[in-house]
C-alpha cells in the first residue's frame, strides 16, 4: 500500500465529503445506517420509485423485418476461383527430405558447440 503524495484533483471524485458545522458527516459519522432506518411506516423507502412504476432495463426496442426476399445491393461479381495447378508429389517428398537434412544438420553443429562449450566452462571450474 502506498500512502498519498499530495492532492491530485483526478481523486477528488472518490474523496468522502467534508464535514458538516455540525460535526457529522452523514452515515460514516454513526456507522452504516441500518436497513429499516429509511423505511417509513407505509412501507415504502424514501427516495425509492413509485410502486408501479417500471425499474431496470426494458430491452431495446423493437424493430420492423425487412421485406420478403430483400437482400443488400449486389456491386461487383467475384470471378469463380482459378484452377490450382497440379502437385508434383515426387518433387515435394525431395523438397522435404532436403529440408529435414538442412534441419538435422543445424541441430547437429548447435549440440556439438553446446558441448565444447560446456567441457570448456567445467574445465576451467576444475582447473
Amino acid at each position: 500500500m502506498t500512502t498519498p503524495s499530495g492532492e491530485r484533483p483526478e481523486d477528488d471524485f472518490w474523496r468522502r465529503p467534508p464535514d458538516t458545522p455540525g460535526g457529522a458527516s452523514g452515515p460514516t459519522a454513526a456507522g452504516p445506517p441500518s436497513p429499516t432506518a429509511a423505511v417509513p411506516p407505509g412501507g415504502q423507502p424514501s427516495g425509492a420509485p413509485p410502486v408501479g412504476a417500471a425499474t431496470g432495463y426494458a430491452g431495446p426496442p423493437s424493430t420492423t423485418p425487412p421485406p420478403p426476399g430483400w437482400r443488400p445491393p449486389l456491386h461487383l461479381q467475384a470471378p469463380p476461383p482459378r484452377r490450382l495447378p497440379p502437385q508434383d508429389m515426387a518433387e515435394l517428398d525431395a523438397a522435404e527430405q532436403r529440408a529435414q537434412l538442412v534441419t538435422w544438420s543445424a541441430g547437429g553443429v548447435a549440440a556439438v558447440v553446446l558441448v565444447v562449450l560446456v567441457c570448456v566452462l567445467c574445465s576451467r571450474v576444475l582447473f
